[in-house]
């Protein structure tokens, strides 16, 4: 088998479907494609605590196989089982939230081929970090979609860049709709994974995220505490923000334990990731918040060599909290893998994902983001069987 055989999704669709039918979802095959259905206790208007355990999130869509934030990205990921899409947001000039994982397009888009709009490159600074380029609050809405988008990995995923082109920078408002005629068409809802990306930074340039954000979603009805959305930022007081705007709920996503929060920062708050993470802080995020997505460093932690430890308290100590856990992110590739799940010696060959996967699955989160959905459903349907 040819490495480009092994990684065409179409083949894993099958296999998504078989992890959606063990972990209890009715599944359909349409066109060759899987779609998992709601899950066995109903699922409709029931909110968060509804969906399936483990959650497999499609992150930023199907990223493992499609550039990353658009549409055919999320249609992967919907195909191919995944109970959830995320979206990151930013906003462009004119105030429209767009769906890139960073403000900077330099490298998921074509923007640079663009003579026009050579002049836009600049540096700036964004959450204390210095970046040359082009950035979405520069561009109105009708010029970001001149751009076309491209992999953002071309180098570990060289499969993906034979769609670069193909797709435009999606609105959130676009992605709305497709979870609308998506739930239509398959009767069921669509479970959408909001993020607001640096809203400290785009709050001082006037174009706060948080208030676009809600009245989106008051517009097509996901407001609600039992509305298929859930909301996700790195900034504490973001989710706080929206928590007063909406009642959907939400989650603070946690990077290392020694980082700190953009918004502490400039708040001059001294607690660190390690703080909130405690029993304490586990606490004091429950008071607005649903649910944590850590790193998954935070959960298993890695050794100098790479390989994994032996787990931390967070689950435990989350789950006493009464918060839920949806660490990120999978990824097939060796790169991306614990040392001891590397096999051979390519980074971007694929390695023992499943087994991977087995050990972050057995220490009861509740769900993981994933670049490859369709491998997270088989490892979750394999844990599901082994209970």
């Amino acid at each position: 088998m040819t490495q480009g055989e092994r990684r065409t999704p179409a083949r894993r669709t099958v296999l998504g479907a078989a992890g959606a039918t063990v972990l209890g979802a009715s599944t359909a095959l349409t066109a060759g494609t899987a779609q998992a259905a709601a899950p066995a206790n109903g699922g409709h208007g029931r909110g968060y605590r509804s969906l399936p355990v483990p959650t497999v999130i499609g992150h930023r869509g199907a990223s493992g196989y499609r550039p990353e934030h658009t549409l055919g990205s999320y249609q992967l990921a919907l195909d191919l089982g995944a109970h959830v899409i995320e979206q990151d947001l930013v906003p462009t000039r004119d105030g429209h939230l767009v769906c890139r994982h960073e403000n900077d397009i330099t490298g998921t888009t074509d923007v640079a081929d663009h003579p026009e709009f050579a002049s836009r490159k600049t540096t700036r600074t964004v959450d204390g970090t210095e970046l040359t380029g082009w950035f979405t609050e520069d561009f109105t809405l009708a010029e970001l979609k001149t751009l076309r988008a491209e992999e953002r990995i071309p180098g570990n995923r060289q499969e993906n860049t034979l769609y670069d082109g193909r797709w435009t920078v999606p609105t959130f408002e676009e992605v709305l709709r497709w979870a609308d005629e998506e739930g239509r068409r398959r009767g069921r809802e669509v479970w959408l994974y909001v993020e607001t990306k640096h809203p400290s930074y785009f709050r001082a340039l006037g174009l706060g995220p948080e208030e676009r954000l809600a009245r989106l979603l008051r517009r097509y009805g996901r407001h609600r505490a039992h509305s298929p959305v859930l909301l996700q930022s790195f900034e504490p007081s973001s989710i706080q923000r929206l928590a007063k705007l909406v009642d959907a709920p939400g989650v603070v996503l946690l990077s290392g334990a020694g980082s700190r929060p953009w918004d502490f920062t400039e708040a001059g708050d001294p607690r660190t990731v390690a703080d909130l993470i405690t029993p304490k802080g586990l606490r004091w995020i429950s008071s607005y918040a649903k649910g944590i997505g850590p790193t998954l460093d935070l959960v298993v932690p890695r050794d100098a060599d790479g390989r994994l430890g032996a787990p931390t308290t967070l689950v435990r100590d989350a789950h006493a909290a009464g918060l839920v856990l949806h660490p990120y992110t999978h990824r097939n590739e060796n790169a991306f893998l614990p040392a001891e799940f590397r096999r051979g010696t390519d980074p971007n060959a694929y390695g023992d994902s499943f087994g991977a996967l087995r050990k972050y699955l057995e220490t009861g989160i509740d769900g993981i983001f994933s670049d490859n959905p369709d491998t997270a459903l088989l490892a979750a349907a394999d844990l599901t069987t082994r209970r």
